[in-house]
């Protein structure tokens, strides 16, 4: 047997990766697993995205290898996107990267400006693949709370009163997965001061803003930001085009020198059809989100009913597209009793410990399932909740 690598030695493989097929294998057509725990918007693109990939795939030119920057239709149409949501100028030519999703920019990010040894903060909760690309870089991953007597928000105080010297890259994500929780204006300008002052680049990955929140926001339309800032986002959770795999990076000219020549690298362009009806998809307008988010507020309501039944608690002051919930004092291990619903009800709900340390109490529903399939759900923990409560009646009577 050939010793695989020591740089995976403290990667796990991703939860979902292994979860969802233990999930799957309980699917029977007697009853379906209604799974409430991925977020993969379940709802098709505007049609006219739809149009344009069929016009593109149809034109004989379009199936070569592309430009690794992008064609310049796309890095304008995210610029565009940029000025009318976020107030935020961005040069098309030097100043945007289009990449394949942006779970693969925060690899490029990492081995672009993280040496073996330098520090990277990820958040706690928060992604997963913080950490694991950290580790595969040969990084030290250093974790900061984020704090549930503060809303979840970073205590920005205590970062200033510790050793930030060898921290190299901050992650940041507004709004935030798994809590929903959105940034404040003064907090990325004060995030900003403090990357400046300690020399270090923070990351704001930003694929939730478009999804229940009033205010997106980009930190680059906070002024000077791009001195040490970047900006991940996508078109995954905000335009329906999760398997799409369309996202960017955006930030200084010198910035985005250093990721392309790792991206350049790692694959060969992206396929022009799926380009060109991304442009289309950037040029959605106020009217189609409304309708994507009235659809998502209805579905959170009956999220909110499930929580409810569980005897969960959580904050109504939540974007994108889950709803975080602290599970019931009375249940010790959270993982285990997410287990027992599984195979009680066949509806699958995620841990909240699979974000780090910070999320053991917690729980994550998505909003990625028609109203059909929550109400479903409802009652299916409905019953199990019934059929709990009897069985504990009857422990403490005997």
């Amino acid at each position: 047997m050939i010793k695989t690598a020591k740089r995976i030695e403290h990667v796990d493989e991703y939860y979902f990766s292994k979860k969802l097929a233990e999930v799957r294998a309980l699917d029977t057509p007697e009853q379906r697993v209604i799974n409430l725990g991925i977020g993969s918007p379940d709802q098709a693109p505007s049609q006219n995205t739809l149009d344009a990939l069929v016009a593109a795939a149809n034109n004989p030119v379009n199936h070569g290898y592309q430009s690794y920057k992008g064609i310049p239709a796309l890095r304008k149409a995210i610029a565009e996107f940029y000025e009318e949501t976020y107030h935020a100028i961005l040069d098309p030519e030097s100043e945007i990267l289009p990449l394949m999703g942006s779970k693969e920019g925060i690899m490029h990010i990492a081995m672009a400006f993280v040496n073996e040894g330098e520090e990277i903060l990820v958040p706690n909760p928060g992604y997963p693949t913080y950490s694991s690309v950290a580790s595969l870089v040969g990084a030290r991953v250093r974790y900061y709370d984020l704090r549930e007597d503060l809303g979840w928000r970073i205590d920005i105080e205590a970062l200033k009163q510790s050793d930030l010297s060898k921290v190299k890259l901050m992650w940041i994500n507004s709004p935030h997965m798994p809590t929903g929780t959105r940034a404040l204006h003064y907090e990325l300008s004060q995030l900003i001061d403090l990357a400046r002052a300690n020399d270090f680049l923070v990351v704001n990955d930003n694929p939730y803003s478009m999804i229940l929140n009033d205010h997106p926001e980009s930190i680059l339309s906070i002024e000077d930001a791009r001195d040490v800032a970047l900006e991940l986002n996508s078109l995954s959770k905000s335009h329906n085009m999760a398997g799409w795999r369309i996202g960017w990076v955006t930030g200084k000219r010198e910035y985005i020198d250093a990721i392309l020549k790792v991206k350049s690298n790692m694959d060969s362009g992206m396929f022009a059809p799926v380009q060109h009806a991304a442009v289309q998809a950037l040029a959605n307008k106020t009217e189609w989100f409304n309708v994507l988010n009235s659809v998502y507020a209805e579905r959170r309501m009956v999220a909110h009913n499930i929580l409810s039944e569980l005897e969960a608690t959580w904050s109504a002051n939540q974007s994108g597209l889950f709803v975080w919930a602290k599970a019931p004092e009375y249940v010790h291990d959270v993982e285990q009793w997410i287990d027992e619903i599984l195979y009680a009800t066949k509806v699958f709900i995620t841990p909240g410990f699979i974000f780090g340390d910070a999320g053991k109490r917690f729980i994550r529903i998505s909003l990625c399932a028609p109203v059909d399939s929550l109400t479903e759900a409802l009652t299916r923990i409905q019953r199990f909740m019934k059929v709990s409560k009897m069985i504990s009646q009857e422990t403490i009577t005997v």
